[in-house]
């Protein structure tokens, strides 16, 4: 069977979240919402006002057109607002995304610290948040085994979580992915996060590890993926503390660190690639990649370089892709030369391989 993109999911969505949410919160609009929010450091009307505060930023970030961060401004609830207040506004600032949506042209992307997005990647964002923070809500108020519409939970899985295992049930499956349950063989994740921009080939979605899920895997986790075999290995673990030394440092640029190679067909993680560092002052960068043990030899390396650096290639400032290799390993030697890097001579007893920047790319 082949494997398609992901769904696109639409202000039609964004209602159908907001119906589902608010209709549940408003039974409960009678109880104490100063209660802490089950798992999080939130009350539940602080709760409530952040599901808003997500409303109103993703829609801005789409009107107002963003590349490099959120507008400067937050929301509120006004003094006294009740929860029956609370659920007013989200059920306004849930309408004012889905107007956002419905007017972005198709091709806008906007800036999200998970990877920029169009109109349907914000769209997946703001049902993410309504239905797990309802979830925490509804579960700190003692009320459990709330079930939002699973066609919702599977589109947004689709769409931002090209890593999580398929064929369970969407609900369960989307609690698992946002650090709030188990699945079958898979405990409750320490960190996670969605990927709004994964690069995507025909097996593979290359799912970048952001500096706390980097800390994460450095650390003996998970990362917040299932690992195939006994992945992962060690040089992505090393990769990974690479991304969390950047972060510290003030040098981390998103996109130009670590991802996490995983097969499409299973959702499971099959091994790490990414950059060393962002683009240098003559528009070089370095890249390497680490395939767990029983996962090798099955073209998943190459594959996962060749998109890798066909993303790279649509950004500025990279002129040049650099590898280097032991002169031994001809495993890795064949990678390269298979994503079609070329010979480059040598450098400290290693072999230096380049990829040039095609002028297709602009």
């Amino acid at each position: 069977m082949a494997i398609t993109g992901p769904q696109d999911i639409d202000e039609a969505d964004i209602d159908e979240a907001v119906t589902a949410t608010a209709s549940a919160l408003r039974e409960v609009a009678d109880r104490d919402w100063s209660v802490p929010a089950a798992g999080l450091e939130w009350s539940c009307h602080d709760t409530a006002v952040h599901i808003a505060s997500d409303y109103t930023g993703y829609a801005t970030q789409l009107t107002g057109r963003a590349t490099d961060g959120y507008a400067p401004f937050d929301v509120v609830a006004a003094p006294g607002a009740t929860p029956g207040g609370l659920v007013r506004v989200l059920e306004a600032t849930g309408g004012l995304l889905a107007a956002a949506v419905h007017r972005t042209p198709a091709d806008v992307r906007a800036w999200h610290p998970y990877g920029a997005a169009g109109g349907d990647g914000f769209a997946a964002m703001g049902v993410v948040e309504a239905l797990v923070h309802t979830h925490d809500i509804l579960t700190g108020l003692g009320e459990h085994g709330w079930e939002p519409p699973r066609r919702l939970c599977a589109l947004a899985l689709d769409r931002l979580f090209p890593h999580v295992p398929p064929g369970g049930d969407p609900w369960r499956s989307l609690l698992w992915a946002t650090g709030r349950g188990e699945l079958p063989g898979l405990a409750r994740l320490g960190a996670w996060r969605w990927h709004a921009d994964p690069v995507r080939s025909e097996r593979l979605a290359l799912c970048e590890v952001g500096p706390g899920t980097a800390a994460d895997l450095r650390d003996a986790g998970s990362g917040g993926f299932a690992w195939a075999g006994d992945g992962p290995e060690e040089g992505t673990r090393f990769a990974a503390g690479m991304v969390v030394d950047a972060a510290e440092a003030g040098a981390y640029r998103p996109g130009w660190g670590t991802y996490a190679v995983v097969r499409r067909s299973d959702g499971r993680a099959v091994g790490g690639i990414g950059f060393h560092a962002a683009p240098d002052a003559g528009g070089e960068a370095e890249v390497g990649y680490d395939i767990v043990r029983s996962e090798r030899g099955r073209g998943y390396a190459s594959e996962a370089l060749r998109a890798l650096a066909g993303r790279a290639f649509t950004r500025p400032g990279l002129r040049v892709l650099r590898a280097t290799v032991e002169p031994g390993n001809a495993a890795s030697r064949a990678v390269l030369e298979r994503a079609g890097f070329t010979p480059a001579g040598a450098t400290d007893g290693e072999l230096r391989y380049t990829l040039v920047r095609p002028p297709s790319a602009g």
